[in-house]
């Protein structure tokens, strides 16, 4: 009998270190997939980014001339930048002050430019050649040198050092990214033009220089080398103060009512499923939606930032809900029992023990969803914000495109080779905003964080 029991003992044993054994080895195993599927995911993003950075690094830095310009009396021939005199109304100021700027749009800046690049070459450029001359620069450096005289007009008569961006077609060529075997008749610039460019490169008169104009400038067509972010960001600066304006506190309002006063009946249930469905949406159709609702009935402006930051913030509020709904429910149950207990009101209760505790998830979520919505593009596309606009606006009803918009527009450019290295830059600046925004919820994170 002993050891009938005996034997059922060793083999109860032996069963149990088998199933034990089979738990490990499912277990290592599902650490090992968990652990490769860390790894490839951290891989790709390692690979995206370092893509990303390969290409765009080096558009922040672009071709750029150092030449002497003289700023000749007989080319520029302007009275005296006016003054207001004492007594004199605006109105008149203004009057005078355009005619003087109209005066001076109508110098030919563009000669003292070819004067000073003949000067550089040491040579003396013939009328047939002056379009081979004036390829080494982007054609609205007369521009600039316009506004850096009537910033200044202490210049006239003077020879001054100044910075003249070259041509995206020079640049390119200077960098390296075309290939220098192709024939002629495939180049982007004559033969001339690049030996001058390269010249200018060996004599240390073109360099690369950190390239301000991608962030102080507007989008150009005229002049792709001067092509700028500062129109797309404060567009996308505009939509995103509506946004934060609008959803967060409709958002977490809606949530707090829903979640914490709200009966439960057939009517909330109802909403509760409509919001989570509206999560699922995609963003084109909130697109479609601000096109037809906002511009077509309301009848706000064509491609506005007050327009895109309105479909926005339909696209964001259900995130904002939802994630300021799940902040809520974390909160234990009797923070809410000991408030009530002591008296406080239900009010009381909500605004003064559970919103305190809750507001890190509840400015987690917000963020991530604001930060979500700077990154959209199909909304904007269909409410016109894909339009060229040429100033940087200066209220949210101006024309303007988005960051994600310009992206869009740059990438699909005829010049490929000039444009693919400043997308991936402009790809830079608005992952560089994104990571801002979830730095900072973090951050907001940590520091309201409160234990209970």
């Amino acid at each position: 009998m002993s050891i009938t029991i005996e034997q059922r003992r060793q083999h109860r044993l032996m069963t149990i270190e088998k199933s034990l054994a089979k738990r490990h080895r499912k277990e290592t195993r599902f650490r090992r997939v968990g652990l490769a599927a860390v790894t490839t995911g951290m891989a790709l993003v390692i690979i995206l980014f370092a893509s990303i950075l390969a290409r765009g690094v080096p558009a922040f830095w672009q071709s750029t001339v150092y030449t002497d310009v003289y700023f000749d009396p007989e080319v520029i021939q302007l009275d005296e930048k006016p003054r207001r005199e004492d007594g004199e109304t605006q109105l008149a100021f203004d009057e005078r002050y355009g005619a003087w700027l109209t005066q001076a749009s109508l110098v030919n800046w563009q000669s003292l430019i070819d004067s000073a690049m003949e000067d550089a070459l040491g040579v003396d450029v013939e009328s047939r050649q002056l379009r081979d001359l004036r390829a080494l620069l982007a054609s609205g450096e007369r521009f600039a040198l316009r506004d850096q005289f009537i910033e200044k007009p202490s210049l006239l008569g003077q020879t001054v050092e100044v910075k003249l961006l070259a041509s995206a077609n020079v640049d390119v060529w200077i960098k390296g990214n075309i290939d220098r075997s192709l024939p002629d008749a495939r180049q982007q610039l004559s033969p001339q033009t690049r030996e001058w460019a390269d010249r200018l490169s060996d004599e240390g008169i073109i360099e690369n220089a950190f390239s301000t104009s991608l962030f102080l400038n507007t989008d150009s067509r005229s002049s792709p080398a001067s092509a700028g972010l500062a129109g797309a960001f404060m567009g996308s600066l505009f939509m995103m103060m509506v946004v934060i304006l609008l959803s967060v506190p409709i958002g977490v309002a809606s949530a707090v009512y829903l979640e914490e006063f709200a009966p439960q009946n057939r009517l909330t249930d109802l909403i509760e499923i409509n919001i989570n469905n509206l999560a699922a949406v995609p963003s084109i159709v909130f697109g479609l939606l601000g096109a037809s609702i906002f511009i077509g009935y309301i009848g706000l402006p064509l491609s506005a930032p007050i327009v895109g930051g309105l479909v926005l913030t339909l696209m964001t509020l259900p995130t904002i809900i939802i994630t300021t709904r799940a902040s809520l429910r974390s909160i234990p149950p009797s923070i809410r029992q000991a408030a009530l207990g002591i008296g406080a009101s239900k009010v009381q209760t909500v605004f003064h023990h559970v919103l305190p505790l809750a507001l890190p998830g509840i400015l987690t979520g917000s963020i991530l969803g604001i930060a979500q919505a700077l990154g959209e593009t199909a909304p904007l596309l269909l409410i016109g914000m894909n339009a060229f606009v040429a100033n940087v606006p200066g209220t949210p009803l101006e024309q303007s495109t988005a960051l994600p918009v310009q992206i869009y527009l740059w990438q699909g450019n005829e010049l490929r080779n000039f444009f693919e290295a400043r997308t991936s830059a402009a790809i830079i600046v608005l992952l560089g905003l994104m990571l801002s925004l979830n730095a900072l919820a973090i951050w907001l994170r940590k520091k309201f964080e409160t234990r209970w």
